[in-house]
């Protein structure tokens, strides 16, 4: 691959922004709330791979003790999205090869098993539809990143389908880490524009009731988005370590 791979590392890594999201956690709430809004940042994009997260600027941001968003950052470390680095602190960590196509793995059978159940127009149909449509008008007005995020909650929606809240859980703990490898690929409307109207189909078979349909075009749309992230994807994340490794 040829080309200059461009990576910011930020230091304070969108903490300022948190502060929009104090209200959702007080001095009393529990490491689980306040790792389920870095979580939300990270899905939604506001987190860089390879930034590092200031303890005092996002626990400033969130009013929350240094020992609860070490608990959070621990958290989150389980699941994939930071890494801890000795004597240089916690990181926005940056997904393998191995991890793509293992999120895909996973994708798969969620999201699949979870449209072959539909037999008729879902409840839901409306929340569907309008990702799908917040996804066409960032399109129109060249949103590229807006793009990213309606096709995260278009993907989640159709996994609720499931009708779990674990389902849920894993779903969006999967998302976020997908998002740092969209990052890492830093051509949103390359990767997203062709899907659109690959959303629009199998919205369709949804409205329809035709759960084996949807799940069919679905498939064919999973497994053609892997094997496009994985053919790009290597020699990025490669560069994009080696440039956070220079710092």
């Amino acid at each position: 691959m040829t080309g200059t791979i461009a990576v910011v590392v930020i230091e304070d890594s969108g903490a300022a922004g948190l502060e929009a999201d104090r209200g959702l956690v007080t001095r009393k709430s529990t490491a689980e709330r306040v790792a389920g809004v870095l979580r939300k940042r990270i899905a939604e994009g506001f987190f860089l791979p390879g930034g590092r997260l200031s303890e005092q600027d996002i626990g400033n941001a969130l009013g929350v003790s240094r020992n609860t968003l070490r608990e959070a950052f621990r958290l989150l470390t389980h699941e994939r999205l930071l890494a801890h680095e000795l004597n240089r602190g916690v990181f926005v960590r940056i997904p393998s090869v191995e991890d793509v196509v293992d999120i895909y793995r996973v994708r798969k059978i969620i999201e699949c098993a979870a449209v072959r159940g539909v037999t008729a127009k879902p409840a839901s149909f409306a929340r569907i539809k309008e990702k799908v449509d917040i996804g066409d008008e960032a399109a129109r007005t060249g949103n590229w990143k807006d793009l990213g995020t309606a096709n995260v909650w278009f993907h989640q929606e159709l996994a609720a389908l499931s009708g779990s809240e674990r389902v849920n859980e894993l779903v969006g703990r999967l998302t976020a880490e997908l998002r740092l490898v969209f990052h890492i690929m830093a051509e949103p409307r390359r990767f997203h524009e062709r899907y659109l109207p690959r959303n629009h189909e199998i919205l369709d078979r949804i409205e329809a009731g035709d759960g084996p349909g949807a799940e069919e075009l679905l498939m064919k749309y999973l497994e053609d988005a892997e094997e496009q992230l994985v053919g790009a994807y290597a020699d990025r994340a490669e560069a994009a370590r080696a440039a956070v490794a220079a710092e």
